[in-house]
Formats: C-alpha cells, sequence, structure tokens
C-alpha cells in the first residue's frame, strides 16, 4: 500500500537550464524536444514570441521561455533545446538553453517559493531541492493561460 502513496505523490519532470538557473514541468504537458532551429519571425508578434517554427505540417509559435519569465533574452546556440508542450489545447514550443535531467521525485519535495521573489512567481508552483540544486517548478497552464492567448500572440 505504501508504493501505491508514494507512486500517487510522485512528480514526473523535465527539468531544463535558463541563464544558469533550473526550472522544470510536468512531463505530462511535454510532447517532445527538439534541437535548436531558426524560426520564422511573425511581425508584431509580442517580445516573447520569436516566431513560428513548422511542426510536421503545424505551424507552432516558439516563446523565448527566458523573456516570458522576465529574464534577460535567450542567445540560441547549437545546445539550445525547443520544449515543445501542449497546454491549454494550444502546441507551444518553449525555447531553454538546454535540457538537464527527466526525473521522478516526491511531491513532499515541492516547497513554496519564499515572499519577494520577483514576477516568475506567478508562473512558479513552489521550489524542488533536488540533489546541491534548486529547481523552480512552472505550472504552464498559468503562463499560457486560456483566458485570453491573443494576449501573448496565440490565435484561440
Amino acid at each position: 500500500m505504501n508504493t501505491t502513496s508514494n507512486a500517487a505523490d510522485a512528480l514526473e519532470i523535465i527539468a531544463f537550464r535558463l541563464h544558469q538557473q533550473e526550472f522544470c514541468v510536468k512531463t505530462t504537458s511535454i510532447r517532445e524536444i527538439r534541437g535548436w532551429a531558426p524560426v520564422t519571425p511573425i511581425p508584431h508578434s509580442p517580445y516573447e514570441v520569436l516566431g513560428v517554427m513548422n511542426l510536421r505540417g503545424t505551424v507552432i509559435p516558439i516563446v523565448d521561455l527566458a523573456v516570458k519569465l522576465g529574464m534577460p533574452a535567450a542567445q540560441a546556440t547549437e545546445r539550445s533545446a525547443v520544449v515543445v508542450t501542449e497546454v491549454n489545447g494550444m502546441t507551444v514550443g518553449l525555447l531553454v538553453d538546454g535540457v538537464s535531467d527527466i526525473l521522478t521525485v516526491a511531491g513532499s519535495t515541492l516547497q513554496p517559493l519564499p515572499a519577494a521573489t520577483g514576477p516568475s512567481a506567478a508562473f512558479s508552483d513552489g521550489i524542488i531541492a533536488h540533489d546541491k540544486s534548486m529547481i523552480c517548478f512552472l505550472s504552464l497552464e498559468r503562463m499560457f493561460g486560456d483566458d485570453d492567448p491573443s494576449a501573448w500572440g496565440m490565435a484561440a
């Protein structure tokens, strides 16, 4: 019985880096991970939208996740990755500096964010202490809310 409750408590996450910081999201929202490829810019799109990419016949927006979190823009390199997510019925690619790991952690390791943690706190469900690092657990559902997709450059 204990293993069942522990399994129910487990969080499957994918960890990635942005500007030497670790972030993660639930693996259930991830469709695939791709290497960086140039995108097609879209005029008048929000600053965090780098452009669009053709993903097997479907055009998807590519968002600079660092900018979305209030950080300096990422510099895409051959080590960068695009994490393709499915969130609120939309497919979105997230530019990250690199994918670190896919982990299973106990839900009890998720701790609330300390007060006064900055603008990205609105998109975070907490902090996971893992090994010798701290990983910020992001909520893609809040980050890309379905209330007004046009606010960040997407059509519904």
